[in-house]
Formats: C-alpha cells, structure tokens, sequence
C-alpha cells in the first residue's frame, strides 16, 4: 500500500498531455446540461437564449483564471481544498473541499438518474435503481483502471457529444433556410412573469451550470505534463470551443423552434431534431446518452482525485490514499464516492440535485477566486499563469450575484450541506489539536 509522504515514485503517475487534458476539459463542459437546459433557459429569458449563455461564459473565464493561476501555482490532486488551506488555513480548506466533493458526487448522483430517463426509455425502460447500479459501477471500473484509459475514452465520447450539438446546428439552421423558423425570437428578451432584466439573470444561473466542469480539471494537474504550459491553453481553449457551441446551438434552437415549445420540453434539442426530420429520435437519443455518461465518467474522476488530496492533506480518513497496485489509482476514494452517489441517485431528482450543485460550486468559487489575492504574497520559483489583479475580484463578485438569483428552497438544502461541511470541518480541526497535544493519538482512518 502506497503512504502519503513516501516516495517521489509513488504519487500520481503524469500521463496526460495537453491535448488530453483539453478534452478532459472539453468533455466535462460538454455534458449533459446543455442537452436538457436549453428549454430551462429559454423559459426565463424569452427568446434570446444566446444572452444567458454568452454571459455565463464571460464569468466561467473569470473563475477559470482564477483556477488557472492557482492550479499552475500548486498542481497538486485536492484543487480548491488545497488552495484555501494555503490561503485561509486548515478549516477553509476543509470546506471547500468538502463542498466541491459534494457538488461532484451529487453531479454524479443527478447524471446516473439522467442517464436512466427519456433518452435510455427511447429503447428500454428499467428501474432506477437497477440503471444507476450498473451505469455507477461501470464508472468506477473505468476509473480505477486508469486516468489515461479513461481519458482516451473520453476523447471518443467528447467527439460524438459535440458531433451531437453541430448536427442540432446544421440541422436547426437548415429549417430555418426552409423558411419554417423565426429569427425574430432572437431579440425577445424576458418572458410575461419575468422582466428582460430579471429574467436574463436568472437564465444565467442555470446557463452558468452548462459551464461548471472546468473545475474539476485542476484535481488531475498533478497528472499532467508540464501543467504550467498545458493546462491553461487546454482550460481556456476549452471553454472557448464549449461557448461557441452553445452560443450556436442556443440560437438556431431559439429561431427554429418556438420558446413555448422549448420551455416545455425536456429534451429541447430533441425538438430541433424532430422539427427538421431527417435524422432518427434514437440516433440523437444515443448521442444524449454518451454525453451524460462521460460527464458521470469525468466528474467521478474529479470527486476521487479530490478525496485522495484532501485525505492527503490529513482533511479526510487516511485510508482514502490507498492507491491500486500496478495502476496507481485511488481505489478506495473511487469506491467511497461512487457508493456516496448511487446513494444520493434513489433521494433525489434531477432538478434539485443540478440546483443544489450549482449553489455548492458558488462557494468554493468565491474561495478560490479570493484566495489568488491571497496568496500573491505567497512567493515562487515556479514559474506559473498570473491573472490581471481585477480578474479574481471580478470572478469573486460575480459569485456572489449569481448566488442572490438562487432560489430559497434551493439556498435551504444547500444550507444543510453547508452545516454538515462545519461540523466535520469543526471535529478535523479538534482532531488535528489533539493529535498535536498527544502525538501518539492514532491517526483517523
């Protein structure tokens, strides 16, 4: 069993390059959400569906330079855990890591229920239960085998998911040139219960989960080649690529369908498709598929890597940094996670567990985009990506108005996993002062 501490041979093994990591990236940000909140946003900002997600890329970049600067500083499994530690001390870093592994499992949690609905019913209809247990462990196998196995793999899937969104594209912009769509719908802004103002911010609350995945990218920096070169070309280059194609998909799917229709449905890009003909439900029902089970797959990479840095950094039980023989991967932390989701996947539906991660992922931001101001002061020689100044404060105060659009009943859940994230960051605290008055204590396992 390999300890933390022991030798430079026995960490995380670097296999990714920057094109990998690109599409790592890519394939997280490309997930399931643009596939089912097109309608979501349409539904609060009106017609012009680009708006909330063109915003929502402009303040994804801000964070994301925040990440860059930090992940190029100290590329270390553990992400926002490790770096509010650095800046505000232990407690910090407890909570956001505790927030962001909550906000992964839960993605995985809300993604293995997605994967089991209306696009796996076009050809057979089965339990949940029975769904989310193979779909779950099939990810976990996939994970312990190895993070380059299942980077390649995401390659392949990335491929397809954006195949997927072009041919909503083409084909939305086919029954346009068919004279069938209205371009109009392009500049309505707000709806008839929600004003433009209101209802573009709103809107981009939930454009702004399309983009959420970015994070999870610096939890395998420690993976990476060269992290200093390649991962802020692969997180910008990325994110760019992600919001032009949403940009595209955002507008032909708003002028070839009609908002109402859209708003309605819950699989909006599925309108687009059937509207234009041509090109068989179960075809883009499989694409649907793919794009669900390799953002379940990237994000279950992401909540392991993070539990192994933070039980690394004394944060979380020592037994998460057992790593597999031979392969090198954090077995253990892939088993607990991916039990804590198949359990998370038979309490919740989709809608509350995509609301409740964004409002997680909303705190570790702040932390993170704070923390770069901090940690300037915090001197080396390694050379790394350095933000403008007033990126961060602009990525911290964008947080915060995105939190105020977020839904009370949402803020109330999100409260109770907060309250849990201080008590366990409360008895991680009274452990590590016990284990400094009595060091013989035995250590957290």
């Amino acid at each position: 069993m390999t300890q933390p501490g022991g030798p430079a041979t026995s960490g995380l093994k670097k296999t990714l390059t920057t094109r990998l990591l690109y599409f790592f990236i890519l394939g997280d940000v490309l997930g399931a959400g643009v596939y089912v909140l097109v309608g979501e946003v349409a539904a609060k900002s009106g017609g012009a569906v680009w708006l909330p997600l063109v915003l929502a890329l402009l303040l994804s970049l801000l964070t994301a330079a925040s990440y860059a600067e930090l992940a190029t500083k100290y590329p270390r499994a553990g992400g926002a855990s490790h770096y509010a530690r650095r800046a505000y001390g232990p407690f910090a870093g407890f909570l956001a890591g505790f927030c962001m592994l909550a906000a992964g499992i839960v993605s995985v949690a809300a993604l293995a229920r997605g994967f089991a609905g209306e696009y796996l019913a076009e050809f057979v209809t089965l339990p949940v239960v029975l769904v989310a247990a193979v779909f779950l462990g099939a990810l976990a196998l996939l994970n312990a085998r190895g993070i380059s196995e299942s980077t390649r793999a995401n390659v392949a899937a990335t491929v397809i998911e954006v195949g997927g969104l072009l041919l909503v594209a083409g084909l939305g912009v086919w029954l346009l040139v068919r004279g069938d769509g209205d371009a109009g719908r392009l500049v309505q802004f707000g709806t008839a219960h929600q004003g433009a103002t209101a209802g573009v911010l709103s809107a981009t609350v939930l454009a702004y989960y399309s983009f959420v995945g970015f994070e999870t990218s610096v939890n395998v920096a420690e993976e990476t080649h060269d992290p200093r070169r390649s991962y802020p070309r692969a997180l910008f280059g990325a994110l760019l690529t992600a919001g032009a194609v949403y940009a595209l998909v955002g507008v032909v799917a708003s002028a070839a369908v009609p908002t109402q229709t859209l708003a309605r449905s819950s699989g909006p890009l599925l309108e687009v498709v059937e509207a234009a003909g041509g090109v068989p439900p179960e075809l883009f029902s499989v694409i649907a598929l793919v794009a669900v089970a390799n953002g379940a797959l990237l994000t279950g990479i992401m909540s392991s890597r993070l539990a192994y840095g933070m039980a690394r950094e004394g944060l979380l039980p020592s037994g998460l940094t057992r790593i597999l023989p031979g392969r090198r991967t954090p077995w253990v932390a892939i088993a607990a996670t991916t039990v804590l989701a198949f359990l998370l996947a038979l309490t919740g539906d989709v809608e509350s567990l995509a609301s409740t991660l964004v409002l997680l992922l909303l705190v570790v931001f702040f932390l993170v985009n704070t923390a770069v101001l901090v940690l300037r002061r915090d001197g080396t020689d390694r050379k790394h990506f350095r933000a403008p100044t007033i990126i961060p404060v602009l990525g911290a105060v964008s947080c915060v108005v995105l939190a105020t659009q977020v839904e009370a009943a949402v803020w109330w859940r999100g409260l109770i996993v907060l309250a849990g994230g201080v008590l366990l960051g409360a008895f991680a605290a009274w452990h590590r002062r016990r284990s400094a008055t009595h060091p013989q204590a035995p250590a957290v396992s």
